[in-house]
């Protein structure tokens, strides 16, 4: 038997040999190319070898793996774009499907060499581990809930192309089988058993022999769907039930993407069109489709900035170098409000000690409260354990007795916007814990210069701005203040790490990133109102235009009223010349007039009943109605996200922001900006700086100032530049042409 590098084969005395899949220099298995042609030839070993009559493949890594290195399939695609040079397109393309489909080739290899394979799950298996499993004759999984299982490519642009498209929909019916497909599922082994993609579940010290059980009690080597007398889950696609599913699957689709993802476009129709064939024809189908889906922008934007920006970011790409790791212990949260609580939640939940603050006992004991609602919400749903529980609420210690802090690496204010008030905080906390602990504010509007001025040693004051709910959304702005130290902002980084979010690092500015760039996409669906744009185009044109939640839904959320109250102080800094009348007057007639604060008070632009809501039928005597059919639907899309991304723009001009990566990360986890697109950045670079100029400048010329392009922008029009290319030149090496 040859010498691997990646897998270790032992073979018992019953002739069942374990594989174990075990890469060198990793902490997680992943599909290389090295790995791909290193698996094939142990298949053909293992096939060739008589003494062998089953095999269990397991993993000698706490998880078993988390897929193909997506880095890998950016390779592809800069080859593609070579090759599509050097010789045309479909020489390209032929390429790009056969070195594509190369994990598909080897995966029906195993599944088709007569003799019976068992996956051996030891932890999550996501994307091209679980297509590997599903190749296996038999799966069993470790019974651990942060074990998963499923193929989470749609949310980088993809979709299951080696094999788990087509086996998906032999093992369950067409319905569920699609669901679990469009939505990228992440299945916990109860859920995935219960889905029969999985055959058992086992303790961890009997998997591997639980494993090679199955193989004893004589496990078939050949699927059902390469037996005579096959029928599928759901039945044939032409048949009374097929007809009942598919027309369906096509109205689903539109109304969940909106057609925008060609992966997902790409899947339904590889998926219908593979269950009319037979099982090698169906891979080869669903093989073209995933070369075609790798050669689109949106894949391409999507992997560069949902992976591998977000991978880079997450493991400190900008953290200061020569500063050594914090080790972070016990952290103080200052304000146990809904903001503060969250904070206190995923600081908890991280392992750490936190003190919770507040004025007096009975609130802080109120925020600890929050926390143990969601818990409790969390228990019904299945998602954690009694005993997880009560452990991650005895690491939170609610007091009003600044004494606490006592030992603390990290202090976090997240108390109201009030300046005065949080110089005050500042003072008692470094009271307690002198000058060598770093201190963060929460604050979402409020410059850190300003705020550092309160405190003894400004380099050791940061901004750590969170966004609301803190449990679910996953980006955190670091905010380097004037003079903020590298230390300070090590620790920050370090903190966010560790509580498992996404940290971007940038420097002070009114709004810093994120709330510019999302004020100016709630400023458009005010303004279409004034302009008689009706209420209910205004959003379904914004979630086609690819946004989460339309911006009238999304200003209820955050509080009418504090829009109202934004524009107030940005009146008073700035001048009346900062603001927009129109959109002040919709806002005062809104708050002021008609006491609509949003969703918390039940009224806003929604009329909220419970979870239930509609659209308040007074929105259309704000302004006489224009006629929808004479409405652009184009144009108004446009103004949704060129009003996101040409401000994004004038915060990277201003050095607000100062990294590529973390303008696209930032959008797309900060406000939703259309996912499919890469973020605001990618946004541009794939239309191209001069068509992007063209797009502001028609849009000045008909609304106004505020779409005027920034000088950055036209300077890099005038050179055709891209913002990867200019500020990123290694990133742009896997960018679409």
């Amino acid at each position: 038997m040859s010498d691997y590098t990646n897998f270790k084969l032992d073979i018992d005395a019953d002739g069942i040999a374990t594989l174990t899949w075990d890469m060198p220099d990793r902490s997680m298995n992943v599909f290389t190319a090295e790995a791909i042609l290193e698996l094939d030839k142990v298949i053909d070993d293992i096939t060739a070898n008589e003494a062998i009559k089953g095999v269990v493949v397991t993993s000698g890594k706490d998880q078993f793996s988390g897929g193909a290195d997506l880095t890998m399939l950016q390779g592809l695609l800069g080859q593609y774009q070579k090759a599509r040079a050097e010789k045309g397109e479909t020489a390209a393309a032929t390429e790009l499907f056969e070195e594509s489909r190369r994990l598909s080739v080897t995966f029906r290899k195993l599944e088709t060499s007569g003799k019976p394979w068992v996956a051996a799950l030891n932890g999550t298996a996501a994307g091209g581990a679980c297509e590997l499993a599903l190749s296996c004759h038999g799966r069993v999984m470790v019974d651990k809930d942060s074990a998963k299982l499923g193929l989470p490519e749609v949310k980088v642009g993809l979709f299951p192309g080696a094999g788990g498209t087509t086996r998906i929909l032999r093992m369950m019916d067409t319905q569920a089988g699609l669901q679990f497909l469009m939505k990228g599922s992440m299945l916990a082994p109860k859920r995935a058993l219960a889905s029969k993609i999985i055959d058992k579940i086992a303790p961890a010290d009997e998997l591997i022999e639980t494993a090679k059980q199955m193989l004893r009690d004589g496990l078939s080597p050949i699927k059902p769907w390469d037996q005579k007398g096959y029928k599928l889950p759901s039945g044939r696609v032409y048949s009374p039930a097929g007809f009942n599913v598919w027309p369906a699957v096509g109205a689903i689709y539109r109304r969940e993407t909106h057609d925008n993802y060609p992966a997902i476009r790409y899947m339904v129709r590889a998926a219908y069109e593979g269950l009319l064939m037979d099982m090698d024809t169906a891979l080869r189908i669903e093989s073209r489709y995933f070369a075609k889906t790798v050669a689109t922008p949106e894949a391409a934007n999507m992997i560069r900035s949902l992976f591998l920006n977000m991978q880079e970011l997450g493991k400190g790409a900008r953290r200061p170098q020569g500063i050594e790791k914090a080790s972070l212990k016990k952290v103080a949260v200052i304000g146990a409000g809904f903001m503060g609580a969250g904070i206190a939640h995923v600081s908890a939940q991280a392992g750490l000690e936190v003190v919770l603050i507040d004025r007096d006992q009975a609130s802080a004991e109120k925020g600890k409260g929050h926390i143990a609602e969601n818990l409790a919400g969390q228990m019904k749903k299945g998602r954690t354990t009694e005993e997880k529980v009560k452990a991650l609420l005895d690491r939170v210690t609610p007091t009003a007795d600044y004494a606490a802090l006592k030992g603390c690496d990290l202090v976090i204010e997240a108390v109201f916007e009030d300046p005065e008030l949080k110089a005050s905080i500042f003072k008692q906390i470094e009271a307690v814990v002198g000058t060598d602990c770093p201190i963060a504010s929460n604050t979402s509007t409020l410059p850190i210069s300003g705020l550092a001025k309160a405190v003894s040693d400004p380099a050791n004051f940061i901004g750590i701005h969170f966004f609301s709910p803190v449990d679910k959304m996953m980006l955190v702005e670091v905010i380097k203040g004037k003079q903020t130290g590298d230390a300070a902002i090590g620790t920050a980084l370090d903190f966010v790490s560790k509580i498992k979010k996404t940290p971007i690092l940038v420097n002070d500015g009114r709004g810093f990133y994120a709330n510019r760039s999302v004020l100016g996409y709630i400023r458009e669906g005010h303004l279409m109102l004034t302009e008689g744009v009706p209420a209910a185009m205004i959003e379904n044109l914004a979630k086609q235009a690819g946004m989460p939640v339309g911006p009238l839904s999304l200003n209820d959320e955050v509080a009418l009223e504090l829009a109202w109250n934004i524009i107030q102080a940005t009146k008073a800094q700035m001048g009346e010349g900062s603001i927009d009348p129109k959109q002040e007057a919709l806002l005062k007639k809104l708050v002021v007039d008609e006491g609509r604060l949003g969703r918390k008070n039940g009224k806003g632009f929604y009329d909220y009943e419970g979870r239930n809501k509609r659209l308040w039928p007074g929105l259309k005597d704000l302004a006489p109605q224009a006629d929808p059919d004479g409405i652009d639907h184009e144009e108004i899309k446009d103004r949704f996200l060129v009003a996101q991304a040409l401000e994004a723009v004038r915060v990277f001009e201003e050095g607000v922001l100062e990294d590529v990566r973390e303008a696209d990360v930032g959008s797309i986890l900060g406000f939703g900006f259309a996912p499919f697109t890469g973020g605001v950045l990618s946004y541009i670079d794939t239309m191209g700086t001069p068509a992007f100029l063209a797009k502001c400048q028609t849009l000045e010329a008909k609304f106004g100032e505020r779409f005027k392009p920034a000088k950055l922008l036209e300077d890099m029009a005038a050179n055709n530049d891209r913002f990867y290319t200019r500020f990123n030149s290694e990133a742009a090496k896997v960018a679409a042409e």
